[in-house]
């Protein structure tokens, strides 16, 4: 099933709050997305999604100074705490716009620390947010991001996802897939969906290898997007990319087709 989500933090950024969820809405999407919504007060996000009629589907774990260059929160021995209070940020705002998920940002690797170290710190980071969230019904995700775009993030394929996912084994974690990011990072796009939809609780994408919309690199998207739309996956697909102009052209393109 294909089902599409537009991310407001890349996608009519130069538009205010309530006008970008109209935007979206215009444009054909059924659902947007947030990465980090905190600087933005509660009540004008409720108000946005209620008055376009469309949900907020996701939203990223607060993560610091990763954005920054930061090592982050979720891999960083010495912020464990500072992981754990994240959430007393993250919940009024989950539960007030009814997200499905959340995304965790696993992080880069923080200085004079091990490899094997830090993958421990995450694994049981992973782990206390998959339960957590279960409690309040919400799948938590977290997404591999590769090194050209972040050099020493912690996770960048698919197969170091799929590592992370057996190491936590709890039925409320996730990849998020972000097919951008996996590409850029070497993975076979085609087969890893193929083999690992059932583990994927959100799929993002932009085109390689400049991270805009479809159609402006080398991404067979029109594939793609009939892959995801014959699987039985059932959750979102993101459209998170660096706009160009025309910035939806794909977005007609692919319901001609479909």
């Amino acid at each position: 099933m294909l089902k599409l989500s537009a991310n407001l933090s890349l996608l009519y950024t130069h538009l205010p709050w309530r006008a970008r969820f109209d935007a979206a809405r215009a444009a054909g999407f059924e659902a947007v997305e947030i990465q980090f919504p905190y600087q933005t007060p509660l009540a004008e996000l409720v108000a946005a999604s209620q008055t376009s009629g469309l949900p907020v589907v996701l939203i990223n774990l607060p993560a610091a100074d990763l954005m920054e260059g930061g090592a982050g929160l979720a891999c960083h021995p010495a912020r464990q705490g500072a992981f754990r209070q994240a959430f007393t940020t993250l919940l009024p705002y989950a539960e007030a716009l009814g997200v499905e998920a959340v995304n965790i940002l696993p992080g880069r690797l923080p200085a004079g620390v091990a490899r094997e170290t830090a993958l421990e710190v995450l694994s049981a980071n992973l782990h206390h947010a998959a339960a957590l969230l279960a409690g309040h019904g919400i799948r938590a995700t977290f997404e591999a991001i590769n090194r050209h775009d972040m050099p020493g993030f912690l996770v960048s394929s698919g197969d170091d996802m799929l590592a992370l996912l057996e190491e936590v084994a709890h039925a409320n974690l996730y990849m998020q897939a972000d097919l951008y990011h996996l590409a850029r990072s070497g993975d076979n796009i085609t087969a890893f969906l193929a083999k690992h939809w059932a583990r994927i609780g959100h799929i993002q994408f932009a085109d390689v290898p400049g991270r805009g919309a479809p159609g402006s690199g080398t991404l067979p998207f029109d594939d793609l997007f009939a892959q995801i739309a014959a699987l039985p996956y059932r959750y979102w697909t993101g459209a998170e990319y660096r706009p160009g102009a025309p910035a939806e052209a794909w977005l007609e393109r692919w319901r001609r087709r479909a």
